[in-house]
C-alpha cells in the first residue's frame, strides 16, 4: 500500500472525500438499513454532488461492498500482525483474543450493519462480498494454524490437528463476541475475553504445561499471603 505522505495533494484529497462518503453511508445504512437509503441521500449527508459519488462508486452496491471490505481488510491486517509478533505462544493467543474483542468494540456499528444486511437472501452482493471475506478468513486460519503447530511441536499444546485448533479458537471467540454484539450490557467484553482464553487454553494445553501454569499460579498465591 502506498503511504499517504507519498501521495500527491490531489490523491490525498480523493482519499479524504472517499472516507467522508464512507462515513455518511455508514451513518445512513445504520439508521435506515441498506435498502432504505439512496445514493442521493448519501450525497446530501456527505455534502457532495451526486456526480461526485458516481465518480467513486458505480452504484450503491459497489459503495457498500467497498465499505465492508475496507473494514474486513482492517480486521484481517490487524489480526495477522498479532500472529507475526514475537511474544511467546500463550501470550500471543491471549493477545489475539483481546485484540479481536477490541476490534469488535471499536466497530460495533459496521458489524451490526453487516450481519443485519447479509442475513437477507435478497441482498444480491452477499455472495461476492462473502467470497472475498472467506478468502481472507482462510488465510488467517492457516497462519494461526502454523503458529499453533509450533505450540504442538514444543509440547505446549496437546497433539491436536493445528487447523482444527485454529478453527475452534476462532469459532469460540466469534460465538462469545457475537453474543456481546447482540447484547453488550449482558455480555461484558472483558469477561468474554477471560472466558474465551480460559476455555481454549484449558482444552489444548498439554498436561506438562497445565501443571507448570498451575504451579506458577500457586507460587503467586503464596506470595500474596
Amino acid at each position: 500500500m502506498v503511504e499517504k505522505e507519498k501521495l500527491s495533494r490531489r490523491e490525498r484529497e480523493k482519499l479524504m472525500q472517499r472516507e467522508e462518503i464512507f462515513n455518511a453511508a455508514l451513518e445512513l445504512f445504520s439508521e435506515k438499513g441498506y435498502h432504505n437509503v439512496s445514493m442521493h441521500e448519501i450525497a446530501k449527508r456527505s455534502e457532495f454532488a451526486i456526480g461526485t459519488l458516481y465518480k467513486f462508486f458505480e452504484n450503491k452496491e459497489k459503495l457498500y461492498k467497498a465499505l465492508m471490505m475496507k473494514k474486513a481488510e482492517t480486521f484481517h491486517n490487524t489480526m495477522m500482525k498479532v500472529l507475526d509478533g514475537s511474544d511467546d505462544i500463550i501470550t500471543l493467543i491471549k493477545k489475539l483474543i483481546s485484540v479481536k474483542a477490541q476490534l469488535f468494540a471499536d466497530n460495533l456499528q459496521e458489524l451490526r450493519l453487516y450481519f443485519a444486511e447479509t442475513r437477507g437472501a435478497s441482498f444480491n452482493i452477499k455472495s461476492g462480498l462473502d467470497r472475498d471475506i472467506r478468502k481472507m478468513y482462510q488465510e488467517f486460519i492457516m497462519h494461526l494454524a502454523s503458529v499453533l503447530k509450533t505450540g504442538v511441536q514444543e509440547n505446549i499444546f496437546r497433539d491436536i490437528d493445528p487447523y482444527h485448533m485454529a478453527v475452534a479458537l476462532d469459532g469460540l471467540a466469534n460465538s462469545f463476541l457475537f453474543c456481546w454484539l447482540e447484547n453488550p450490557d449482558r455480555y461484558k467484553s472483558d469477561t468474554n475475553v477471560s472466558i474465551i482464553t480460559d476455555l481454549f487454553l484449558n482444552g489444548v494445553l498439554s498436561e506438562d504445561k497445565k501443571n507448570s501454569v498451575s504451579s506458577a499460579r500457586g507460587d503467586i498465591s503464596k506470595q500474596g499471603d
